[in-house]
């Protein structure tokens, strides 16, 4: 290997855990402070590094929020985009409440960054927008698998698989932040036997 490339690899290697000491920092002053409250000075300052250097990396907190949220919610997309090829109603119903469980349950062991998400969505436009961006790519998955169901005449088909899919994430994403900001009184369990049977007894046939 060459010096040159020698160089360029170590170069990289540094870049890459700047990145991640930044990534680490901007969790953890989330966290502390809000996302309100929370400064990129803050996050630079905790990550120990230049200005410069970190501005190479974000452009500001909003950015480096994003990444964050970008990563958190890879393990939603795990959850959302399981295999889901049911031979019966039984079969589907298990997968559905299963796939519920995993979700919030998922919501309550990121709780702390949650929180810092929900606020982010509330005061920041970017946040807003990406958090816009995820909630259609759930519901897309969703409206796939409906369609799945209504092609080999396991659910209704007089309903549109696209507009069942956004109520059922509505439904989902309303619980998944009552747990996050703790204003539930159900547990997970309870939630989603609930919210289950509500909608696989009307999508599915009996």
């Amino acid at each position: 290997m060459s010096k040159t490339t020698d160089h360029i690899d170590g170069r990289n290697l540094r870049s890459i855990n700047t990145r991640k000491k930044l990534l680490e920092a901007g969790h953890d002053i989330f966290v502390e402070y809000g996302f309100q409250k929370a400064t990129i000075t803050q996050i630079i300052k905790r990550a120990k590094t230049g200005y410069g250097t970190a501005y190479v990396h974000f452009t500001g907190k909003d950015e480096l929020l994003i990444v964050l949220m970008e990563d958190v919610m890879n393990r939603f997309y795990e959850i959302a985009e399981m295999r889901f090829e049911p031979a019966s109603k039984e079969d589907a119903i298990a997968m559905i409440t299963n796939q519920a469980r995993l979700f919030l349950e998922n919501a309550i062991e990121q709780q702390a960054i949650m929180k810092v998400f929900a606020e982010a969505i509330r005061f920041s436009d970017t946040a807003h927008q990406k958090w816009s961006e995820i909630r259609e790519r759930f519901i897309e998955k969703i409206s796939n698998d409906v369609a799945y169901s209504q092609e080999r005449g396991l659910a209704r088909k007089d309903l549109n698989h696209e507009l069942v899919a956004r109520n059922w994430f509505a439904l989902n994403e309303t619980h998944l932040w009552d747990l996050v900001n703790n204003s539930s009184k159900h547990s997970v369990q309870e939630i989603v036997q609930n919210i289950t049977i509500l909608y696989t007894s009307a999508l599915y046939h009996s």
